[in-house]
């Protein structure tokens, strides 16, 4: 098949940079920033959008936001990185780890009730790889124990499941714009909510409570810097408006090499759930062949990057800053088989052909 053109933004982009850098220093942060969160509610059809620095940050400004301070415990998926969790630990939270299914990569909601507590604030689900759970389901469980909900869609921007789109299911959904995302700014990351309180507070909280919240003074209470620098929210506003063709460019590469794939003797391809739109933000495998995340680790030093292989991606809950007395063994199913080849929009038809062509070759000859 052939992909889809990346679209050429350089000299609009650059004639764009070098208009604001003509305007630099301008301590007021100039009105890039604003416009960015515009077309950003714009985009994804949701009421308020805060960009901030980082994806981290927009998590930790938006547990903030939500009322997650010490004491409080937040159920987070054991399947993801330590970035998730960090904000937790910098607000004096507690992350208690759940489990997912192997067969669905959902949320294992029974685990999730078994680790309630009267301290549980909050859930965090993680859209890793881009992949959404049952939205109906989340929505059920947090309504039934009156928990937030606060999505990490870092990798997630474009996806969707039966009508939903990730970053809108519940109070705040949380991106990352770091390289790699599809869309992206370098480094930088926003939240999207439909609530203004949460929107004002986010606000307020990314540039140490200034502006502050309406009838509240500046200054008045202690918060952080996670303003977004005005060069990449340039950068960040220009990939926003060829976001579907990011998209589709995604969804294209990772059709591709899925496709190529089909013959690889203990590789079967991970398929979206009925209803789900899936941003196709890395091609998804199972490995069932001996010693699976070995096999992974070969492939990255044969030039195939992967999340388990290069990233050594394991369960957060084994992370040596946590003890866990009961790891969650769904997670490491997960991620002890799944191949998740790393893209980036510059990824040709000839080197997913020859990503294609080194796992065929490896799997035909691997022993473990």
């Amino acid at each position: 098949m052939t992909l889809p053109p990346i679209p050429n933004t350089r000299q609009p982009l650059a004639d764009q940079l070098t208009a604001l850098l003509e305007q630099l220093p301008d301590p007021s942060g100039g009105p890039n920033t604003g416009q960015l969160e515009q077309e950003l509610a714009e985009a994804f059809d949701v009421p308020h959008a805060v960009a901030v620095a980082s994806g981290t940050a927009a998590l930790h400004v938006a547990l903030a936001a939500c009322g997650i301070g010490p004491g409080d415990e937040v159920l987070v998926p054991a399947l993801t990185v330590v970035m998730t969790v960090a904000p937790l630990a910098a607000l004096g939270a507690t992350p208690v780890f759940i489990d997912s299914d192997p067969d669905t990569l959902d949320l294992d909601f029974d685990d999730a009730v078994r680790k309630l507590t009267a301290r549980t604030r909050a859930i965090v689900p993680v859209h890793l790889w881009g992949r959404m759970g049952d939205p109906a389901a989340l929505t059920a469980f947090a309504q039934e124990h009156g928990l937030a909900v606060i999505e990490d869609a870092a990798q997630a921007a474009g996806s969707a499941r039966s009508g939903q789109r990730a970053g809108t299911l519940g109070a705040v959904g949380c991106f990352s714009m770091k390289d790699g995302k599809i869309l992206w700014s370098g480094e930088g990351g926003f939240l999207l909510t439909a609530r203004p309180q949460v929107a004002e507070h986010a606000a307020a909280f990314r540039s140490h409570w200034q502006p502050a919240p309406p009838g509240q003074a500046p200054l008045s209470r202690l918060a952080t810097n996670a303003r977004l620098a005005a060069p990449l929210a340039v950068i960040a506003q220009a990939n926003l408006r060829r976001l579907p063709s990011l998209l589709a460019r995604r969804r294209a590469q990772t059709q591709h090499l899925i496709g190529a794939l089909q013959q690889a003797p203990g590789l079967s391809p991970l398929a979206p759930a009925p209803g789900e739109e899936w941003n196709g933000f890395a091609p998804l495998a199972h490995i069932d062949l001996p010693r699976p995340r070995a096999f992974a680790q070969h492939l990255a030093q044969q030039g195939v990057p992967n999340s388990t292989g290069s990233f050594r991606l394991v369960p957060c809950d084994t992370r040596p800053m946590f003890t866990s007395t009961n790891p969650c063994r769904g997670a490491a199913h997960v991620l002890d088989h799944t191949l998740a080849v790393v893209l980036t929009e510059h990824d040709t038809e000839t080197t997913l052909d020859r990503h294609a062509a080194v796992i065929l070759r490896e799997a035909d000859a691997w022993t473990g």
